[in-house]
């Protein structure tokens, strides 16, 4: 029993040594920059709209239509996956990383055919997102109504 517990230090040593060191200060950098790079572009697209007449209301309609136009694109031609290892939470965060989560196991399980495998698991994960929010937009219409 006392040789057990001498190998299972001994591994534990030599596993702590050759364990990654976590790089949380470039992760946060990292995830910063490109969030802020992707509201950038969001930015750019709603001066571009209310540029082009559209009242704000309309332009930022546009703007989440464009980017999530944007973020599905970038993930069917696997780029934004990338983006995702090289920026973390950043490329998470902003509705692009919505629709990134729409579209990934879509890709995934394309070749299970557009039924069973592209349209069933398309909603996998961003299904109870958008569960919650449609259930909770009837509720609180439902309580403004008789509020109001």
């Amino acid at each position: 029993m006392e040789r057990d517990v001498k190998k299972e230090q001994e591994y534990k040593n030599i596993a702590q040594k050759y364990e990654p060191k976590p790089t949380l200060l470039k992760n946060v950098v990292m995830a910063f920059i490109v969030g802020g790079l992707i509201s950038d572009i969001g930015q750019f697209f709603l001066n571009f709209y209310l540029s082009k007449g559209f009242s704000m209301e309309d332009a930022n309609t546009l703007v989440a239509i464009t980017m999530v136009f944007i973020g599905a694109f970038l993930t069917g031609i696997g780029i934004y996956d990338d983006i995702g290892k090289f920026a973390g939470a950043g490329s998470i965060v902003p509705i692009t990383g919505f629709a990134n989560s729409i579209v990934s196991p879509a890709m995934e399980f394309k070749r299970e055919g557009f039924v069973f495998g592209a349209a069933a698991k398309m909603f996998t994960i961003a299904g109870p997102v958008v569960v919650y929010g449609v259930s909770t937009s009837i509720l609180i219409g439902i309580i403004y109504y008789f509020l109001k």
